[in-house]
């Protein structure tokens, strides 16, 4: 597998991207192991864009790391400033679960009433709400009834 060629351009806007992040791998003194390597991977296929953090004082090891974990893992090498290391890579497209048959679940409602006098707190009570009720403007729960047709709107239907 080999690295993800960028643009410059492109590069630029990951480089800003990963600017606020903070590394989510560290790879310590025994340098870059079969694990370190698979969480590497893991976070790529979370993220698409990461830091890895190496404490390693010797310049050469970091950029040969910057350069292996982009070939194994088929990333592209953003940048490499002091001890930082930054990998993207497109994250995997995730499969939609066909939702076609399902109906909507219970949600969660917040009645709040307010006291009479103004002294008071307002209570908060939660209450769920199935799919075939409603709540009313004054906060009580009512179930939906069918509508009611007429018998001459029956009969003209027929």
């Amino acid at each position: 597998m080999t690295a993800i060629q960028l643009t410059p351009a492109e590069r630029k806007e990951h480089r800003s991207g990963a600017h606020h992040l903070d590394p989510v791998v560290m790879i310590g003194g025994d340098g870059l192991t079969p694990a370190v390597e698979k969480e590497v991977n893991a976070a790529l296929n979370a993220h698409g864009l990461i830091k890895v953090r190496v404490f390693s004082d010797d310049r050469a090891t970091r950029e040969a790391m910057l350069a292996t974990l982009a070939d194994k893992l088929s990333a592209a090498p953003i940048q490499h400033i002091g001890k930082l290391l930054v990998l993207w890579r497109p994250m995997p497209e995730k499969e939609a679960a066909p939702r076609d048959d399902r109906k909507p679940g219970p949600r969660t409602v917040k009645l709040v009433s307010f006291s009479k006098s103004g002294n008071h707190r307002a209570t908060v009570k939660t209450v769920k709400v199935f799919g075939n009720e409603r709540v009313t403007a004054g906060g009580s729960i009512k179930r939906v009834k069918k509508r009611v047709t007429s018998v001459k709107k029956k009969a003209q239907a027929q």
